[in-house]
């Protein structure tokens, strides 16, 4: 064979360069140059299977000419229509390659590429909480905040519904009377979160788009989470997700995970883990409908949560804990605080919109 996969030496411009692994795949590199405006050199390499070997050599044709300003979607729709008939990746994936090039152009980012912040739980009201996810995930996306990690904490009982949901079609008006519950409406789509003091744990990601681009919304829940799965299995719990946004072990779901992406860039990533919930109360207070149990392989909600006091026999600061070693050690995060200027802009988002009736029966 006279040609090369690697068709770098072609090329005169300066090498960029750019790496992803893909969730629970394989390693996938990309080097290339740019030259007025377009790709060139591109190599394709990684400890991936391709079947047939040839087909490296049509994917790296195909990707070397294209404008820098490809599109994720359009680079992964010409690298798999570079690929010929009954051609098998394994461990990877156009996408992944997608993910890669813009990586290595700096469209896309890594975890590496930022200075992570980790903010520890501080009590505050659950309509705080949900105003600061907006706030907080507007000021990364402004660049005025590092990307950062938050923990939640909070005294209330409440229920947290999700952007699109029906409040009386979620929510029982006897139950949240008999249990004092306070109902507020969140930006992110998803079902919603019953949540007393104490029972849950519950962080949010604030983080610019260029961390996910290329990378599939279904994708981006396991991707954001790989550090949560590792700090897990630390505690000894094995932990995986079930299509979209739920999080479970072998034992029941365990938590879910929403996500909201911003006009200027902000990404919000938030989950909610069981850790001690009254299911009894749970039940009196949500409608829990059979058809979203339809799908789950199970009669009842209330079988449908496992707590991770039960699984793990730790406190709850303990399991927290754990998450911010991990995610600390994982992306050299440090700590962090709500500013003053955050904390007030929050509490004017309660007035204005979270804690109005016309936010949270804005679906009746």
């Amino acid at each position: 064979m006279t040609d090369t996969p690697n068709t770098a030496e072609d090329s005169t411009a300066a090498r960029l360069h750019g790496e992803y692994k893909v969730p629970g795949g394989k390693l996938v590199v990309v080097d290339l140059g740019v030259e007025e405006g377009v790709l060139t050199g591109v190599s394709v390499s990684g400890d991936f299977f391709l079947e047939p070997d040839e087909a490296l050599l049509d994917i790296n044709r195909a990707l070397t000419g294209l404008p820098e300003t490809t599109t994720a979607a359009d680079l992964s729709a010409v690298v798999t229509a570079s690929l010929p008939p009954g051609a098998a990746l394994f461990g990877f994936s156009a996408d992944a390659i997608a993910v890669t090039v813009r990586r290595a152009l700096a469209k896309a980012t890594t975890w590496a590429d930022h200075h992570w912040n980790i903010i520890a739980p501080a009590v505050l009201p659950t309509a705080v909480n949900v105003a600061l996810d907006e706030v907080l995930t507007e000021e990364v996306g402004a660049g005025r905040r590092n990307p950062t990690l938050r923990f939640w904490d909070w005294e209330e009982p409440s229920v947290v519904i999700g952007s699109f949901q029906s409040v009386r079609n979620e929510v029982d008006p006897d139950g949240v009377a008999r249990h004092g519950i306070s109902v507020v409406r969140r930006i992110s789509g998803g079902g919603a979160m019953f949540m007393e003091a104490g029972n849950c744990i519950t962080y949010s990601l604030y983080l610019p788009q260029t961390l996910v681009d290329g990378i599939s919304f279904a994708d981006s829940y396991v991707f954001l989470d790989a550090w949560v799965m590792a700090a897990l299995e630390k505690l000894g719990i094995t932990a995986f997700y079930v299509p979209l946004n739920d999080i479970a072990t072998d034992q029941g779901k365990i938590g879910g995970a929403a996500q909201k992406r911003l006009a200027n860039g902000g990404m919000l990533h938030h989950v909610t883990m069981s850790y001690d919930i009254d299911a009894d109360k749970m039940v009196d207070v949500l409608r829990i409908g059979k058809e979203k149990l339809s799908d789950k392989g199970t009669r009842s909600a209330k079988k449908r949560v496992d707590p991770l006091r039960r699984q793990t026999g730790l406190a709850r600061t303990e399991i927290i804990a754990a998450m911010m070693e991990v995610f600390t050690e994982r992306y050299a995060a440090t700590p962090s605080e709500l500013s003053s200027e955050e904390m007030g802009v929050a509490r004017h988002r309660v007035a204005a919109k979270f804690g109005t009736k016309e936010w949270l029966n804005r679906i009746p």
